[in-house]
């Protein structure tokens, strides 16, 4: 977990998974509100190009490989969908996307309310079925889960790390 994500669990004074899941979208969505301010130039971190619509792209669904040691590479849907295979025995999706290397002429248009209204329904609504999910776990499904990869708890907590991607573009005027 990077700094900035274990400084906002200090805050919430939880370690539960769900909270930070909804601590991370809460995070991503108040930087999201100022972006339709956003000058359209995209920031350059870590040797590579972020924007609005690429952060809530990153966040929401590109998937990455499991145990990933990037910063922020840490989609929602991908790991609610290992976390949902490994429940029932099966073996998570091999995925073919590009990672945040790629930007797509989508991720460069502007940030319309619109835009902001859809990422707010997309990513509480992921919240909540994170947290819908998680509370019917049991503590040692949690920390010794089924399959290989991280536990749930912590594929949940790693998803605290999606801030990067919302802190590349950080803050429009």
């Amino acid at each position: 977990m990077n700094d900035s994500a274990q400084e906002r669990l200090r805050e919430t004074g939880t370690e539960n998974p769900a909270a930070a899941v909804g601590a991370m979208v809460d995070h991503v969505l108040g930087l999201a509100a100022t972006w339709t301010a956003w000058d359209g130039k995209p920031a350059h971190v870590d040797d590579r190009a972020y924007t609005p619509h690429k952060a809530i792209r990153r966040v929401t669904d590109l998937p990455q490989a499991l145990n990933s040691v990037r910063a922020g590479d840490t989609p929602i849907i991908d790991h609610l969908a290992e976390l949902e295979a490994r429940l029932v025995g099966e073996e998570p999706q091999p995925d073919h996307w590009h990672a945040s290397a790629s930007t797509t002429e989508a991720d460069l248009a502007p940030f319309t309310p619109e835009d902001l209204d859809e990422a707010r329904s997309r990513l509480t609504r992921l919240a909540r079925i994170w947290a819908n999910r998680l509370g019917t776990l049991t503590e040692g499904q949690l920390d010794d889960s089924p399959g290989q990869g991280w536990s749930f708890r912590r594929l949940a907590e790693h998803l605290e790390e999606s801030t990067y991607y919302a802190d590349a573009v950080g803050r429009s005027a």
